[in-house]
């Protein structure tokens, strides 16, 4: 039996490679993952020409997986850092890699990362036609617009966002139902003011079926881009953004019907109160696909902070149905994020994500907690180290503070409760002051 993509094979009853490789990292059967995958509740971006990649399953019933944004700009165009950041971001087990690189050969960064790069790797062609064409936005034809999708096909990434969601009609009702930070999202901002200046429908959403095509040629998960995500929390739950969505859900049925796997991307800004229901309204409007979700942030004032607003706001999305955190660096809104920016919105990611997968109950999800709170029982610290979501801060924590006594730390001392309660549980005698 040949299949096309990994939904293809799966709703063929076929188990691929990918799927067990996926399944055993799960520690569910290849066959209860397959199961989900047929009905496009959990998918595995993996392009068949990205041929180093180490594949992993993104859906609500997975371990909740990140992805980290990278690539250079204008301001910023040291691809050597940018290569350094995807060496450290894999190191720390980030799953995906997003290249949004708007400057410079981008095409030769992004071929590196496919033929080098062991994470699922992710792009969005409309920030690369602006560059490789080099033109005028008004000058780009809808050809062109095209080609730029099967050109990252071929050269082997994993998953494309596309913003396929705003049409002539979702543009209309933005124009009709003003915003207060209008429309956020840079290849949704584009390819709206595109359509406004040609008069012309979006591209991708015009010629969907040929995009689908290429997508299940080369074996690309769409990413279905929300154009319509709130930049702050005032503009959450909008009718443009419930209108994108219930188009993206339209859209999520045409691509099943060619075997395309899918992930929907949402929010954006949105209030605590409002992220559960909109994780609810995403699984039945687009039922069930993966939900990538950016942040959410929980609140608009935090510049320099906004890794905790979205790690926040990330742990109640996954909680309720969320599968794909894209992280939030302390730099989000600021500047292109630097090495140090780029540990520290992995970890608050890493950190939401585990989280939510305590909360859902995903299988082994809370044994590390478990291990942990055996190591700090037994005050053992070399293994508190090592069980550390950050074992180098944990570390240097304790070294730039070094306690009297090394079975305790520099905070309590001898009020220690858990070394006073190992004690006296064993029949000790302790008095604290006097130690």
């Amino acid at each position: 039996m040949t299949y096309t993509t990994q939904m293809h094979a799966a709703r063929q009853g076929i188990i691929t490679k990918e799927m067990e490789l996926v399944a055993e990292k799960e520690g569910i059967s290849p066959e209860e993952l397959r199961q989900y995958m047929a009905e496009g509740k959990a998918v595995i971006p993996a392009n068949k020409l990205h041929k180093c990649l180490n594949p992993n399953g993104v859906g609500s019933m997975l371990k909740t997986k990140i992805n980290v944004n990278l690539g250079t700009s204008r301001d910023w165009k040291d691809v050597d850092m940018e290569l350094q950041k995807v060496q450290s971001a894999v190191e720390m087990g980030a799953e995906s890699i997003m290249d949004l690189s708007s400057y410079g050969d981008t095409r030769k960064f992004r071929r590196k990362l496919t033929q080098e790069c062991p994470a699922i790797i992710g792009t969005v062609p409309i920030y690369d036609a602006v560059v490789y064409y080099h033109k005028p936005l008004k000058d780009i034809t809808t050809q062109e617009w095209l080609d730029i999708v099967e050109m990252h096909a071929k050269d082997g990434v994993d998953f494309m966002t596309i913003h396929v969601g705003i049409n002539k009609s979702t543009a209309c009702r933005f124009k009709e139902n003003k915003r207060l930070t209008n429309i956020v999202s840079r290849g949704g901002s584009i390819i709206f003011a595109w359509m406004e200046m040609t008069g012309l429908e979006n591209p991708f959403y015009e010629h969907y079926d040929w995009i689908l095509d290429i997508c299940q040629k080369y074996d690309v998960t769409l990413s279905l881009g929300d154009a319509c995500r709130p930049g702050c929390i005032a503009d959450a739950g909008d009718i443009s953004q419930i209108e994108e969505l219930v188009t993206l859900g339209e859209l999520t049925r045409r691509a099943w019907e060619k075997n395309v796997q899918v992930i929907i991307e949402g929010p954006g800004h949105m209030p605590l109160n409002q992220i559960e229901a909109n994780m609810k309204i995403q699984q039945t409007v687009c039922q069930g696909a993966p939900f990538y979700v950016l942040g959410p942030l929980v609140t608009d004032i935090a510049p320099g902070y906004d890794h905790i607003t979205a790690a926040i706001g990330g742990a109640v999305a996954a909680s309720h149905g969320a599968s794909f955190l894209c992280y939030v660096t302390p730099a989000e809104h600021l500047r292109l994020p630097d090495e140090q920016d780029v540990k520290e919105g992995i970890i608050a990611s890493k950190i939401a994500a585990h989280a939510a997968d305590i909360a859902k109950g995903i299988h082994g999800a809370s044994d590390w907690d478990y291990a942990m709170s055996t190591a700090r029982k037994r005050l053992d610290w070399e293994e508190m180290f090592r069980l550390s979501m950050d074992p180098e801060k944990a570390r240097r924590y304790r070294a730039e503070a070094k306690p009297e006594k090394e079975d305790t730390c520099s905070m309590c001392g001898n009020f220690c409760a858990v070394k006073n309660m190992n004690r006296i549980l064993e029949g000790e005698i302790v008095s604290i002051y006097d130690e």
